[in-house]
């Protein structure tokens, strides 16, 4: 009984990580397709990644995108933490529950409608006062902080909820001030949680596409916007190797950091 049981969770799990990843396998495998079909093997070349690189468009979308991500991030990070730390420091003041559903409501908010809520926003802003001067990477940033900001807060949240609070008071019956006890204490511990919250933001903004198509302008075209054209219009073997650029990127740093971390729990067991 207990063999067959650890056949069929095998083969549930198998069938799980082959449903999951045999597609990007494949898109890998056809990036090095001479033919121009996708879907038409035509032998082994490397000519769509030279092409790639020296297609400025997709370059141009992918600057914009880590630029627009990374701004994204770090401002989620700092606005984030802020919310955080008044949902679980200040528990008592007035309008918390107000505060805490407009802080959450970005996770449950369709992207349609922050889309739509920030174009109106940014348009009536420029009619008053002249600012932003049009749509491009300032809204971008904006309307992605807007929603990415809201992950950030859940997962600080749930740090500082766990953060022993007797740590702070043993600081500042010692004489720290309350600015040294939190660079010194309170910020390391939930180091972990702000770099998870940075690469959330990170890769939720570089992944948008329903909100920056609202909020940008003709001079403002991000990665995921021009993929989306361009595969409206028949899917490119560029695509795939751009793809594949990516997930050996995304691969590469995700083993460093299992790496890093494994190395550090040796290090600690020890």
């Amino acid at each position: 009984m207990t063999g067959r049981r650890s056949f069929w969770l095998f083969t549930a799990i198998a069938f799980g990580y082959a449903f999951l990843y045999l597609p990007i396998v494949t898109l890998i495998i056809y990036s090095f397709n001479d033919s121009r079909l996708v879907t038409v093997w035509g032998g082994f070349s490397t000519r769509w990644y030279v092409e790639l690189l020296q297609n400025e468009r997709i370059l141009a979308a992918l600057w914009l995108s880590v630029r627009v991500a990374a701004m994204t991030a770090t401002l989620s990070v700092i606005l984030g933490t802020l919310a955080a730390l008044t949902l679980v420091r200040f528990t008592r003041f007035r309008t918390r529950m107000l505060f805490a559903g407009m802080v959450a409501a970005p996770l449950v908010m369709p992207e349609v409608i922050l889309g739509l809520s920030g174009l109106l926003m940014f348009v009536t802003l420029e009619q008053l006062v002249g600012w932003p001067p049009g749509r491009g990477m300032t809204t971008i940033t904006i309307a992605h902080v807007t929603f990415t900001s809201a992950f950030v807060a859940v997962i600080v949240q749930s740090r500082l909820s766990q953060l022993d609070v007797s740590l702070e008071e043993a600081a500042m019956d010692l004489g720290a001030r309350p600015w040294k006890v939190f660079l010194v204490i309170i910020l390391p511990i939930i180091s972990p949680a702000l770099i998870a919250g940075w690469l959330l933001g990170f890769t939720l903004s570089m992944d948008d596409l329903v909100i920056a198509s609202f909020v940008s302008g003709p001079g403002a075209t991000t990665l995921p916007m021009v993929v989306y054209s361009s595969v409206r219009l028949g899917v490119s073997p560029q695509v795939n190797a751009l793809a594949t650029i990516i997930v050996v990127v995304v691969a590469s740093g995700v083993i460093t950091a299992g790496w890093l971390l494994h190395r550090q729990a040796s290090r600690s067991g020890h």
